[in-house]
């Protein structure tokens, strides 16, 4: 870079020297060089007008009617100022509310032109956000089951002279041991599925047994509310992939419709082929979702009612593994809901229809 703008300023002093013209001329050759720079580049003459931009930079919204952004040309005019080659985290704001965050360093070009080289770091800053709210919410779920055993533990303790008390106390340790085993244990499934990339533990696996393995998961906490979980499967439906992974999402879909329904209430799961997909889905009665709030339920950690989802155990973490196993095996997620009446989610995942031998189904 340093090289190109120590050419560029002495063939336009040599070029000025010869033909003067009070005229900013780019450079001859300079079009050619700014078409093959990785980063988005623009030339301002002396009076803030655009006289040259590469694709990218227009693409991304650099050039607005031939003159760069207030927070670009802030540094151009520091630049023409001393001479002094600048670089700067710039967020350029759109009319529709969204904005561009770029890395911009401003150079002298020549005597009279500056050049502006930008490279767009939107998904980095988003990244970046993204993982900053991850530990910060790790974090805060941590602390919560961390601390009640604390206090349990204590509280044992102080009540070794009464049995029925450390009776009461250890099985709500117990309890939270649970919560914060499962809730590790996601951050874990999760942290794998961050890519969307397929597993290189894919196999071919059978729909109805990932449907009786899932029932099987929730059979317990059914029984005991009294939920009657029917199930009605397309005999041999195959779909590909981590059979872990699979099992994890159709299990916390049947999971979160028995936690989330009320008593003696009926939750079905069913799975059928249609056109090439395989569908599989889970329909409940219970408290449902209000329709503001759908789009953000597969976010992590987003509860919809975070003090029953306290009471239930519920980690925020559930529905964004499905997401993730659903975008990592080529699928979706689709969802219907309204409050008090229920709701109901599909997870729509290619269909295997290869030949196959018995050994290789999993």
């Amino acid at each position: 870079m340093g090289a190109l703008v120590t050419w560029l300023w002495r063939y336009s002093e040599r070029l000025e020297t010869e033909v003067p013209d009070v005229t900013p001329v780019v450079p001859v050759g300079a079009e050619a060089v700014l078409s093959v720079l990785s980063s988005s580049a623009v030339i301002v003459d002396a009076n803030d007008r655009v006289l040259q931009a590469s694709a990218p930079a227009v693409a991304m919204g650099l050039v607005r009617d031939d003159r760069l952004p207030d927070e670009l040309m802030t540094l151009v005019h520091q630049v023409r100022r001393d001479g002094q080659v600048r670089e700067s985290e710039v967020r350029l704001d759109h009319r529709r509310g969204s904005a561009t965050h770029v890395h911009a360093r401003v150079a002298p070009l020549t005597s009279r032109l500056v050049v502006v080289l930008a490279d767009d770091r939107t998904h980095v800053e988003r990244v970046e956000a993204i993982r900053r709210d991850f530990v910060a919410n790790v974090s805060h779920e941590l602390k919560t089951p961390i601390g009640a055993l604390n206090l349990l533990a204590e509280a044992v303790a102080e009540a070794k002279d009464d049995p029925d008390a450390v009776v009461r106390f250890s099985g709500r340790m117990q309890t939270e041991s649970v919560r914060l085993t499962r809730l590790v244990q996601q951050i874990i499934d999760l942290s794998r599925l961050q890519n969307d990339a397929v597993s290189e533990e894919a196999a071919v696996v059978k729909v109805d047994e990932l449907v009786a393995e899932a029932t099987e998961h929730s059979a317990t906490e059914a029984e005991r509310k009294g939920i009657e979980i029917a199930t009605a499967v397309e005999p041999e439906l195959l779909v590909h992939g981590d059979r872990g992974q699979l099992h994890a999402a159709v299990s916390n879909l049947v999971e979160n419709a028995v936690t989330y329904s009320p008593e003696a209430s009926r939750v079905a799961v069913t799975a059928e082929l249609t056109d090439d997909d395989v569908r599989i889905t889970v329909a409940d009665h219970g408290i449902g979702i209000p329709g503001d709030e759908i789009d953000r339920i597969f976010e992590r950690f987003y509860r919809v009612d975070p003090a029953r989802a306290r009471d239930t155990g519920g980690t925020g973490l559930g529905l964004s593994i499905v997401k993730h196993v659903a975008a990592s095996h080529g699928g979706s997620v689709e969802v219907w809901s309204e409050p008090g009446s229920g709701s109901t989610f599909t997870l729509v995942l290619p269909s295997w229809s290869h030949d196959l031998d018995d050994e290789e189904l999993s």
